[in-house]
């Protein structure tokens, strides 16, 4: 009877062992051997990635004319609008190098645009990471903003060979300096707790009492530039709701996120260069 209650066990006490010997283990000990599983890994996310990209361009082979003549129109009208905007950022540009030099200023910073396309997201973690295919065979870095069309994505948490971890906007351990479109006064920006299937929303801190939001009138939060890894004016989400805060000194609030982050399939790394 003893033994067949010590069978019934053993899994438990196996696993009691295994979990105590994970805890007394050095922390490097630990850091390698979760590296080297996410690297043993990483082919197999890739892979599986390569095999949906290859699905994708089949299913689109199977498209009539028609659409595809359709969808080419689209693209030429979105080519054109592309171009005015090239123009128009390039003459921006040399207005900006133009007064940096007039009035002896430092350079702004200058990034390069890389495009990696979204591997996985974990679904216990939904808002807090995503995985891309890149990482450092295209040199890419701890900390490098990644942004979309639609503002900021997160940044880089860590690095692997040929992958990356994105720490999302939404995640709670992203903190940020940011200001409301059209007001240069700092605020400071946090993740919050959002369930899997549910709208992402983060908070945001120290919003100035003169600061005035209707429900049916929310303000544009974008980056400030401050800290050194975010550019300024990128968009963040929309203050839809706010309040005093415990102190009285300041107001904290609610910002609403794109709702395009919870179907990314390709976003853009900007890595910083000297």
């Amino acid at each position: 009877m003893r033994n067949q209650r010590f069978d019934q066990a053993r899994p438990l006490v196996t696993l009691g062992i295994v979990a105590a010997a994970w805890l007394i283990l050095p922390v490097a000990t630990r850091t390698f051997t979760r590296a080297t599983f996410f690297e043993f890994t990483a082919p197999l996310l890739s892979g599986a990635s390569r095999m949906r990209d290859l699905q994708q361009y089949w299913a689109l082979r199977l498209h009539s004319k028609n659409d595809l003549i359709e969808a080419g129109r689209d693209l030429a009208r979105v080519n054109a609008s592309y171009e005015l905007s090239v123009q128009q950022n390039s003459e921006m540009q040399a207005e900006i190098e133009r007064l940096e030099h007039l009035l002896n200023l430092p350079p702004l910073p200058h990034y390069r645009f890389e495009a990696a396309r979204v591997v996985q997201r974990d679904f216990s973690g939904w808002w807090q990471r995503l995985i891309i295919r890149k990482g450092e065979n295209y040199k890419l870095k701890v900390g490098d903003p990644v942004v979309f069309d639609g503002g900021v994505v997160g940044r880089i948490a860590e690095v692997h060979s040929s992958t990356s971890v994105v720490e999302l906007i939404s995640s709670p351990g992203l903190r940020l300096a940011a200001t409301l479109e059209g007001d240069n006064r700092p605020v400071s920006y946090q993740g919050g707790v959002n369930p899997t299937f549910g709208p992402a929303r983060g908070t945001v801190e120290f919003i100035p009492l003169d600061v005035f939001i209707a429900p049916d009138s929310p303000r544009r939060l974008v980056t400030s530039g401050l800290g050194g890894i975010f550019p300024a004016g990128l968009a963040i989400g929309q203050i839809v709701a706010i309040e005093p805060s415990t102190d009285g000194l300041f107001k904290s609030g609610q910002v609403q996120l794109d709702s395009r982050l919870s179907e990314l399939t390709e976003v853009t790394v900007l890595v910083p260069q000297d």
